[in-house]
């Protein structure tokens, strides 16, 4: 799975989850991309699983890029705790990911082919997507 080698600090806040892609809302690497249409946290887990949709149906016939990187750590509690004694363990990694943003990219593979990948691969995600072309 993907996770960040060092962090400055374990545990984060939550944030606030709106407004729009700042940055990599354009294409910057390949022909087609994967544009996020919601706010999410996408996980390390349903990154994997996208790469791997995309990969095993383009069959080595183009180059893939991954445009985010689970950064945020997520702590969580046992379900029978009670209140009190702290902030949990870090228990996953997340990408936040804002509406606008690219999260793959492919180049060098047709187009019927890039959207069937992109279609398998937007099954493994909790967000509307949609495929751009250059």
């Amino acid at each position: 799975m993907l996770q960040p080698k060092k962090e400055k600090f374990i545990k984060n806040f939550r944030g606030r989850r709106r407004g729009t892609a700042l940055r990599g809302s354009d294409i910057s690497f390949g022909d087609f991309g994967l544009k996020a249409m919601e706010v999410a946290w996408i996980s390390a887990q349903q990154i994997e699983a996208c790469r791997k949709a995309i990969s095993h149906h383009l069959k080595r016939g183009g180059k893939m890029w991954i445009r985010i990187f689970p950064d945020k750590p997520i702590s969580g509690r046992a379900a029978g705790k009670r209140m009190g004694g702290g902030k949990g363990e870090v228990v996953k990694h997340v990408a936040v990911v804002k509406p606008g943003r690219i999260m793959f990219e492919v180049a060098g593979a047709p187009k019927e082919i890039v959207k069937e990948a992109f279609i398998r691969a937007s099954a493994k995600l909790p967000i509307a997507v949609r495929m751009v072309e250059k």
